[in-house]
């Protein structure tokens, strides 16, 4: 008898911890999708039967004319947002009720990745981001241009030394390490050289801290999003602590020699230790990087706080290795795939290096800021890039205060959002959406051009996510991806070879953003 009353309870407990959650939508009346015990609707990607790109594609396309629709991360569940209002509505009208991220990583594990803006939450993360707001302008990108355009012509300048009429390269291996080059110089502090010296340590470093493809990282995700409590019992880290220790120790010895000896470079950590002093760099007026930046929302006018933190070493550090974590690999991969699409629409190749020639002549063969920002088919080309192939495929954020989503058509009822729900913006499947980008598997710049700008609906292009929480490297990424096709296409042509794939197909067991095979393409030299 006490066997079977213990088997009962048994299931009633699996019952309650593994299935009953799986119907959380469905008691609230939101259509969701079909979800697995414990993985929920994520199987599809952890049993590699769609890549993640895919699963939010389909997702978004299954919830059909709904304005948003529910998903379960293994059991953890996730509401959708379709709808360009809604999003608005909730990322910034209301964005008291949406302030944070998710946890993915234990805080009490990872001292320096709890303490960088990403991660950061409620006034903590206000009190930093109105602090480091004033470092990320248009006018510090122009103050920074020189460090990252070096970089950009010494990947270019690396390939024309070859002196080979095709040079074949898988891309992405190539680009990730002009990131980290960029990275190196301008976030860091220091020159490194990945093309000339590929083993060296801050690439080998910086590739550790961004990976997140291993069997082992995957598995810690899974129990860390099943059972977090475990993590911050043990305080198991997801990322490996090494190479957070590496770069915690350059920072440290940098700063150092800097404020020992008065040594001033236009770099991030510059511009932070300016910060740290309280001093101001003269803004200017500096010319936006493009249509597609986010800007810095008015929500922080009127945020009482918006005084100068103190910025502690440990601080720099941090907003330092976001570079790696949001500029390593998402800006490598929008360089991917617009090298790709470059290498499959030649006249558009084509179009793009007749300005980069016109801006080069006139230019005298020096490419400063605003020459490279006055290029209006160069950002035509890199808007378009971003809408066809977000580097984030999604963005999260956390229901802080209770919250209703009221009806707005006859089939919805009131969805009530409670503190710790999540919501994601798709921003693969809003950019792919018919609706809003007519024949979206075509690659046309001229969406962006002046005349049809106007025509694009507010919020259903996101790339750098949406209100007081978007990404605030969106002008460096931007800058530094335009120095890098401005240099390679002024000496290069960029062809498809044997091993290109086409069309590119996700990646599919990994939850990071690439494709199968790789990105094989070929520079072909242009004589001058």
């Amino acid at each position: 008898m006490l066997t079977y009353f213990l088997l009962g309870a048994a299931a009633v407990g699996l019952w309650y911890a593994f299935i009953r959650p799986l119907n959380y939508f469905k008691r609230m009346g939101v259509k969701q999708l079909r979800p697995w015990p414990i993985f929920g609707d994520l199987y599809v990607t952890v049993f590699k039967i769609l890549s993640l790109g895919d699963f939010v594609k389909n997702a978004y396309d299954s919830f059909g004319k709904s304005r948003y629709g529910g998903f379960y991360q293994f059991n953890y569940p996730t509401l959708m947002l379709k709808d360009p209002e809604l999003i608005k509505q909730l990322t910034i009208k209301d964005f008291d009720h949406f302030t944070d991220h998710r946890v993915i990583i234990n805080p009490e594990a990872d001292h320096f990745w709890s303490n960088n803006l990403f991660a950061l939450r409620g006034q903590k993360w206000k009190e930093m981001r109105a602090t480091l707001s004033g470092s990320f302008t248009s006018s510090k990108m122009k103050h920074m241009f020189e460090v990252i355009n070096e970089s950009a012509q010494n990947f270019s300048t690396h390939f024309m030394k070859k002196e080979e009429n095709l040079i074949e390269l898988e891309m992405k291996d190539a680009f990730s390490r002009f990131t980290n080059d960029v990275i190196a110089s301008s976030a860091f502090g220091i020159k490194v050289d990945s093309l000339k010296e590929p083993n060296n340590t801050f690439y080998a470093m910086g590739k550790a801290i961004t990976n997140f493809s291993s069997f082992l990282v995957t598995l810690k995700a899974i129990i860390f999003s099943v059972v977090p409590k475990i993590f911050k019992y043990l305080k198991i880290s997801i990322v490996d602590s090494t190479p957070l220790q590496f770069f915690h120790k350059i920072i440290k010895e940098t700063i150092k020699v800097r404020e020992e000896k008065n040594i001033v470079r236009k770099d991030m950590i510059n511009l932070l230790l300016e910060t740290r002093k309280g001093n101001k760099i003269e803004e200017g007026n500096a010319i936006e990087t493009g249509y597609a930046t986010v800007q810095e929302d008015s929500y922080f006018d009127k945020v009482k706080f918006k005084q100068v933190r103190y910025l502690s070493d440990d601080d720099i550090t941090s907003q330092a290795l976001v570079f790696f974590f949001a500029g390593f690999d998402t800006v490598s991969t929008a360089l991917c795939y617009g090298a790709h699409e470059l290498a499959m629409n030649k006249d558009v190749q084509d179009k793009l290096r007749a300005e980069i020639r016109e801006t080069h002549k006139i230019n005298n063969g020096i490419l400063t800021y605003d020459a490279l920002l006055k290029m209006k088919y160069m950002d035509m080309v890199f808007c378009e890039i971003l809408r066809k192939w977000p580097p984030a495929l999604s963005i999260d954020r956390v229901c802080t205060k209770p919250y209703t989503i009221e009806p707005k058509y006859p089939d919805e009822k009131p969805v009530h959002l409670k503190v710790g729900d999540l919501l994601w913006l798709p921003m693969f499947g809003l950019h792919r959406d018919p609706k809003y980008f007519p024949n979206p598997e075509a690659f046309d710049p001229e969406r962006f051009s002046d005349e049809n700008r106007d025509q694009i609906i507010p919020y259903s292009y996101i790339p750098f996510g949406s209100g007081p929480r978007n990404c605030i490297g969106s002008r460096f990424a931007i800058l530094e991806s335009k120095a890098l096709i401005y240099n390679l296409l002024l000496n290069f042509e960029i062809v498809p070879t044997k091993r290109t794939m086409n069309p590119l197909k996700f990646t599919r067991g990994t939850f990071q953003n690439t494709v199968e095979g790789g990105f094989w393409l070929g520079l072909k030299s242009i004589k001058q």
